[in-house]
């Protein structure tokens, strides 16, 4: 039942997908920083979701299918070059996109830059570490909402902190408990998508 418990969390919070919780954060919870009201909030979310979610998902499932990955869990280091390669290919992409092509707020390229910069930096890393990418992605999550909290002092994000926070803990035991990653591999994820959001924000926001 517990193994079952973090098999699913590991699925609904898996890596890919935090980029949309962080625009749904964006846009509908702090619209105040994000300007998000000025534009059409549905399809700037889609239009993440489509290419930090599904292409990129849809690409991996492709490489299990044609047999380039034994599992699209990617439990391996060695497995994890290829499709986390193509990946930052994707994000590079669409940083690029939405920064050429999109006249929205600077808030939201900065975000994309933001998890570009952790994805490239995680897949360096893969070569020689297997750090947690689910650990990467939620504390960039939190990151941001702390760095917002700490720039705009009139916005309470209180209860939306301690939940992430709580989600964190929660995903980082489900992480260990599955034996996916050591202490060590859990930490490093966390300090890197940590470090790069909250000084991408606190510096430019």
């Amino acid at each position: 039942m517990v193994q079952k418990f973090a098999l699913l969390l590991s699925f609904l919070f898996q890596p890919l997908l935090i980029p949309t919780l962080i625009f749904l954060f964006l846009i509908f919870g702090v619209p105040e920083v994000s300007a998000s009201q000025f534009y059409n909030q549905w399809i700037i979310l889609f239009m993440v979701f489509l290419t930090t979610f599904m292409i990129p998902a849809l690409s991996i499932l492709s490489m299990k299918l044609t047999g380039n990955i034994s599992s699209v869990h990617l439990y391996d280091k060695e497995e994890r070059v290829f499709p986390f390669s193509m990946v930052s290919l994707f994000y590079v992409i669409s940083t690029y996109l939405f920064y050429l092509k999109f006249q929205i707020e600077p808030v939201f390229i900065l975000t994309l830059g933001c998890i570009t910069i952790c994805v490239i930096i995680l897949t360096s890393i893969t070569f020689f570490w297997k750090i947690s990418a689910h650990m990467t992605a939620i504390s960039g999550f939190l990151a941001i909402i702390i760095a917002i909290a700490l720039k705009n002092q009139g916005l309470n994000l209180l209860y939306i902190m301690l939940a992430v926070i709580i989600l964190s803990g929660i995903i980082a035991s489900s992480r260990l408990y599955l034996n996916a990653h050591d202490p060590m591999e859990i930490f490093g994820g966390f300090l890197l998508g940590f470090s790069i959001c909250f000084s991408g924000f606190f510096l430019y926001l």
